[in-house]
């Protein structure tokens, strides 16, 4: 479901005299249906940026990221969005939203964005809600007035809401009491039973024991 083959990555400081910063180098990976796979690494290790790879953001500078079929390194932005709406989910550690947009709607989204049933997405939103503790009175609000485990729990609701064959974690369990801590891990292998591939950072240890089935530390592909 996703593999990369012999994938590098350099950032250019155009600012510094086009000063080339080497990143990772000759990256080679699968994840297959219903795996979680963690990445593990020092900070600067290139784990966040392997991600943003993997989502479309960055470009790699050799090599391919096959993810459902299709290449990310050679798509071009409507296969990029495409594969993002239909395909993939991303939980980041951010909650990013337009402002004002009611809680429930802003967790109800990716279904919109697919064309699904306007009430079922809301009840499908409302039930994620509930599930991870974010109190009923809040639903209405701007998730941008939340506290920040609130708003993590929010990301993590719209990240669920669709059952997709590929997701990317950014520390899910970050922020969170032992209870909705609990309920993300069961979320993730629900996702995993269903067969979806994961990749994820999770610096939470017991975490990592309980759903990745393997590990890879981006020590081995430091340039």
């Amino acid at each position: 479901m996703i593999e990369l083959r012999n994938v590098s990555k350099t950032f250019i400081l155009h600012n510094h005299g086009a000063a080339v910063i080497p990143v990772m180098s000759n990256v080679s990976l699968s994840v297959r249906p219903g795996e979680c796979v963690g990445l593990l690494g020092a900070s600067g290790a290139g784990k966040s940026t392997l991600m943003r790879m993997l989502w479309g953001n960055y470009l790699a500078a050799t090599g391919s990221i096959i993810i459902a079929g299709t290449d990310v390194t050679r798509a071009d932005p409507r296969e990029i969005l495409a594969l993002r709406r239909e395909r993939m989910a991303y939980v980041s550690q951010f909650l990013r939203v337009v402002p004002r947009v009611p809680t429930v709607e802003v967790v109800a989204e990716p279904l919109f964005a697919t064309g699904a049933d306007e009430n079922a997405a809301l009840d499908m939103a409302r039930s994620l809600l509930d599930r991870l503790r974010i109190p009923e009175r809040l639903w209405a609000l701007s998730p941008t007035t939340f506290s920040g485990g609130e708003q993590q729990r929010v990301n993590i609701a719209r990240g669920f809401i669709r059952q997709v064959p590929v997701m990317l974690l950014d520390e899910p369990t970050a922020s969170l009491d032992a209870a909705n801590r609990e309920t993300v891990l069961t979320l993730i292998e629900e996702a995993k039973s269903r067969g979806t591939a994961i990749v994820g950072i999770f610096h939470d240890e017991g975490a990592r024991e309980r759903v990745c089935d393997r590990m890879i530390d981006m020590a081995e592909f430091a340039a």
